[in-house]
């Protein structure tokens, strides 16, 4: 990590506070209490006050603001609601809140040295060799008069001063944009990765015991099993081996620049903030005690390649109905454990209730783990259950029984956490007392025997053990220990804590096993911290969502977060920006944490993670994504089984304003349009007109009519009014298209769909329409809370091939100040089931994307989408925006563009997922009806580009031209965009060939992730 030009060296001192004081309990007597003497005891104001945990996450309204003498730090902005609905796509407001910068550096402490077991006994036919005898028991023999091993801890050198290399602002204009390829020879190529999923190494990594990992189990094994359990665990190392002294570790964050650590592996981001590229918007308030603010990520995850489809296991139980308010659970193999005023335990491989226990109406279970046994068969088959009064109770799973409670193991204290760490359990309660249970002559911890205890604050909101570390946070504190029940010793590794500025409480914490020198913690206000386990630095902040984090967990080579919407998303955090490999809804209620079961690897040939819904669910989720990696592989592969051509798709969009076709005829120049459109190029093999507002949405009468009459009977007149209005333009384009278009290649109208003002017409080539087929329409109706269909879309979709495309007409919310809607309107037309779905599941993998079954729009491999979006020009007055229009200034007028500006601040922006040409014309409204004016109406309504043309299908589709039509005869002008499609054709022997080679490399990624677990 590069250190800054005025970073004096690291200094690594001994400690020159005595060891800390233990003290051991007896059986069924009270705890003797712990009085540390002055010099060693830990001083108050390194205490954090009791946390308010009812506090509610502050979420900024803009982005965070540094003064012009700091790092621009945050270019993305947070959201604060102002609506009584606040959606999760809303665009966020201005404010002129500006927090105040932090003070990021901190003193580095060399990471202890690593420890990894070895596997003895007879070999299997797996990747692991099962342990016959706990080490702890062979220990034991060898050495009946000793206990306990010791090594050397290793500091870090003093790294030189260096200066990280300038990078490129990275933007969000569109003429930034990267372009899409012409050809398939990159269309699906992820970010340059050292660890490839289809790249097994030779050699596999050290394992660390999975018993370290943030949720403590068990393992357990099976005969049928494809791999088997990890070598034995290692002793814990002594206190008295890294009894180094308080670190102070100092800021290695350069002055100039804001620096993300790439780790290995890692694609290190080309994206650096430099002072001299503030805008006045980043001018803030300065803080006390704070130089400048931590390194930040200012892009959010890419989702536009999400997947949608639930990880659900093949075979096998999904899920289990706890039947009762449930609030806390662990896993282990074929177990789950569920507590609270009860304890139950169910078997993942039948789904029967296997124990059930009732504690009382006072004593409530409020922490649990599953104990470590000395052979793998028998993981799994005991519990430690924590109480809300300091109780510790140990459960048998066979017998269905407590078999052991230790009254008075935290007196009057409640159990907050119980963690598994190698032999040992650790428990810590709310006093901040961290007992350590060490093991016996078995080799396992007992409750029986007196625990060695450590004191740590007060206020625990968190905590994680990694490694022989325990990482606990209080608050937006986090701070490092290193326990040991060895020996004595110094155990707090930092003198300070670790904190961020401009970020919210910590909720939760893991880490990923295939980046072992990484730690990410989550945040009430949406944002991920990663620190490294070497030097303890912050390597970035990533703004993730805008909700609270309930749960993060590492599950394979992904980052899996958790919820209040129900939602869970996974994230590859080894590219930049972080892309979200599948998103979708777990549960109809909050998620309140998930669990990955590493145990499940060599008990159930799986790697299952597990989540707990407010809805009292537990579902069973496939920790490898199995289905999703396959068909990714089959879509990069698909030049080994498809053949692929190429076809030309003209589209175009207006808003009428309530038109004739028989008005074009009074203005050459409006009477030509249609000609120019269609003889402009090559003749187009596909040709989609999309209008909104042929019938006057401005009549109240008609309006209200149609609203208030529902599914009655409406009025014969207005009904053929409306029908002679899509009837006249739908000739129109057909004598147009006859007319205008090459005589020796017929076009067919395929389709036509109207709905209040919106009207969708499509043409073929006569030559294409018998390789179409599943053509299906439907509309999304947003008017009036999405019961009218004044605003909404018309949703037309075929296949064409082996290809699928969906064109989305629609008409967004009007109103300069009605972006919140307009992104709720978007939202709704993109993740409504709106057409039917197909249901055999190869033509689901071979025709639709992102796991999809087609009912929904971004399920279709090419989605183009036109209309008008109705998004204005943010903050500027109305005589600016016509002068810079004028004077062509488009640059200055799209960096307010409310759409550009969504995509840029807002994650949950679903047009995220489109592509937009760069944007080379004038705002085509608003008009005066027939001139070239401006309205210079009473209203003065602004300048905006409304009417856009979007499009998605990553190395399917390219756009060849976007320009707007003078066309007078409505406020609007109309917009066209001519594309290449790239339609593709299986030919199924060889995709069969191609289909056994990818699950033949996926038994290899199996292996991989297998051993990275352990």
């Amino acid at each position: 990590m590069p250190s800054g030009p005025t970073s004096p060296a690291l200094n690594v001192r001994r400690s020159t506070l005595p060891p800390t004081t233990y003290t051991e309990e007896r059986t069924l007597e009270p705890p003797k209490k712990l009085i540390p003497s002055k010099e060693s005891s830990i001083k108050g104001s390194s205490m954090p006050p009791p946390v308010n945990r009812a506090d509610k996450p502050r979420i900024p309204s803009k982005a965070p603001a540094i003064s012009d003498a700091i790092d621009r730090t945050n270019l993305s902005s947070g959201i604060l609601p102002t609506e009584e609905q606040v959606s999760p796509f809303s665009t966020p407001p201005s404010s002129d809140e500006s927090p105040a910068p932090i003070d990021s550096s901190f003193h580095v402490r060399s990471r202890p040295k690593q420890y990894t077991a070895t596997a003895s006994g007879r070999p299997r036919e797996s990747y692991f060799e099962p342990p016959p005898i706990h080490h702890s028991v062979v220990d034991k023999r060898r050495m009946s008069q000793a206990h306990g091993t010791s090594s050397v801890a290793s500091h870090s050198e003093p790294r030189p001063n260096e200066q990280p290399p300038r990078g490129r602002i990275m933007s969000d204009r569109p003429e930034h944009r990267p372009g899409l390829p012409p050809r398939r020879d990159g269309d699906f190529q992820e970010t340059k990765q050292s660890s490839n999923c289809n790249e097994v190494s030779t050699k596999s990594p050290p394992r660390n015991s999975f018993d370290v990992q943030p949720t403590a189990m068990a393992l357990m094994t099976d005969s049928t099993s494809t791999f088997l359990p990890p070598p034995k665990r290692n002793k814990p190392p002594s206190i008295a081996d890294n009894a180094n002294a308080f670190k102070t570790p100092k800021s290695h964050v350069p002055s100039h620049s804001i620096y993300i650590k790439p780790s290995e592996g890692v694609r290190e981001p080309s994206l650096y903030v430099r002072e001299g590229n503030s805008s006045p918007d980043d001018v803030g308030d300065t803080g006390q005690g704070f130089s400048k603010a931590p390194p930040t990520l200012t892009d959010y995850p890419d989702s536009s390649q999400a997947n949608r489809r639930r990880p659900y296991f093949r075979k096998g139980l999904r899920e289990v109905s706890t039947k009762y308010d449930t609030r806390l659970f662990d896993i282990c193999g074929k177990y789950v454990c569920t507590t609270g005023y009860f304890t139950r335990v169910w078997s993942l491989v039948t789904g029967e209730m296997l124990m059930s226990l009732t504690h009382g109406d006072t004593i409530k279970i409020v922490s649990l783990a599953f104990k470590p046994a000395c052979n793998h068969e028998d993981e799994g088959t005991r519990l430690w259950l924590g109480t809300n009064y300091g109780e510790i109770q140990e459960v048998d799973i066979p017998s269905q029984s407590i078999v052991y409670a230790k009254n008075g193991a935290h007196t009057r204290r409640e159990v907050v956490k119980i963690f598994r760490h190698a032999n040992e359990m650790w428990t810590l309660d709310d006093d901040g007392k961290l007992h350590i249970w060490p093991p016996d002559e078995s080799g396992l911890p007992n409750l029986r025997n007196s625990p060695q205890t450590v004191r740590v604050p007060k206020g625990h909101t968190f905590s994680i053990v990694i490694g022989d570390q325990l990482w606990m946070a209080t608050g937006k504190d986090i701070r490092i220990f290193q326990p040991n029940s060895s020996s004595e010793g110094q155990y707090q590794v930092l003198a300070r804590p670790l904190n961020q500025p401009l970020v919210g409480e910590v909720t939760s914490g893991a880490t990923i096993s295939s980046q072992p020198d990484r730690v990410y913690f989550g945040h009430t206000d949406g944002k991920v911290t990663i620190y490294s386990r070497e030097d303890f630095a912050c390597l970035g902040i990533i703004n993730v969502s805008l909700y609270k984090i309930n749960s993060l967990s590492g599950v394979g080579d992904y980052l899996w977060a958790a919820y209040n919407t129900g939602m869970i998303y996974v994230y590859d955090t080894k590219s930049y920006p972080w892309k979200v490999k599948k998103d979708w809804y777990a549960h109809d209620n909050p998620v309140i944490s998930i669990v990955v079961d590493r145990s499940s690897i060599w008990k159930l040939d799986r790697l299952q993670s597990a989540s707990l819904g407010a809805d009292n669910i537990i579902r069973l989720w496939d920790g490898m994504l199995e289905d999703d990696w396959l068909d990714a592989e089959m879509q990069k592969s698909d030049a080994e089984f498809c053949e692929f051509r190429e076809l030309k798709a003209l589209i175009m969009t207006w808003n009428a304003g309530a038109t004739k076709p028989s008005s074009l005829r009074y203005d050459e120049k409006d009477a030509n349009f249609f000609r120019e459109m269609f003889q402009a190029d090559e003749p187009a093999d596909i040709v989609v007109f999309g209008f909104q507002e042929l019938v006057d949405l401005e009549d109240k009468k008609l309006t209200a009519k149609s609203f208030f009459m529902g599914s009655k009977k409406k009025d014969s007149s207005e009904q053929e009014h409306m029908s002679r209005q899509y009837r006249d333009w739908r000739d129109h384009l057909t004598r147009c298209v006859q007319e205008y278009m090459p005589a020796h290649e017929p076009y067919h109208l395929l389709h036509t769909a109207s709905m209040v003002g919106l009207f969708t017409c499509v043409f073929v080539k006569a030559s294409e329409k018998e390789r179409i087929r599943n053509v299906h329409g439907s509309e999304v109706k947003r008017g009036m809370g999405g019961l009218h269909g004044n605003k909404g879309a018309l949703i037309m979709r075929f296949v064409l091939d082996d290809s699928s495309l969906c064109f989305i007409n629609c008409h967004l919310a009007a109103g300069q100040g009605q972006t919140v809607h307009r992104n709720n309107d978007i939202s709704e037309v993109l993740e409504t089931a709106a057409l039917p779905a197909e249901r055999d599941p190869s033509q689901r993998t071979d025709v639709y994307v992102g796991g999809g079954d087609g009912s929904m729009i971004l399920d279709h491999e090419v989605c183009i989408l036109n209309g008008d979006l109705n998004y204005r020009i943010d903050t500027m007055g109305r005589d600016t925006v016509v002068n810079a229009a004028k004077a062509r200034n488009f640059g200055k007028l799209l960096e307010r563009d409310q759409l550009l500006l969504s995509r840029k601040r807002n994650p949950g922006f679903r047009l995220r997922a489109f592509n937009e040409s760069p944007i080379t014309f004038a705002p085509t409204y608003k008009y005066d009806v027939g001139t070239d004016n401006y309205d210079t109406s009473e209203k003065r309504r602004a300048p905006a580009w409304c009417d856009r043309i979007l499009y998605r299908g990553i190395g399917r589709i390219k756009q060849l031209d976007y320009q707007r039509h003078e066309v007078r005869v409505s406020d609007h002008r109309p917009v066209s965009g001519a594309f290449k499609i790239r339609i593709k054709t299986i030919l199924p022997k060889k995709r069969v060939l191609v289909w056994e080679r990818c699950e033949q490399r996926f038994e290899e990624v199996k292996r991989r992730i297998a051993s990275e677990a352990n």
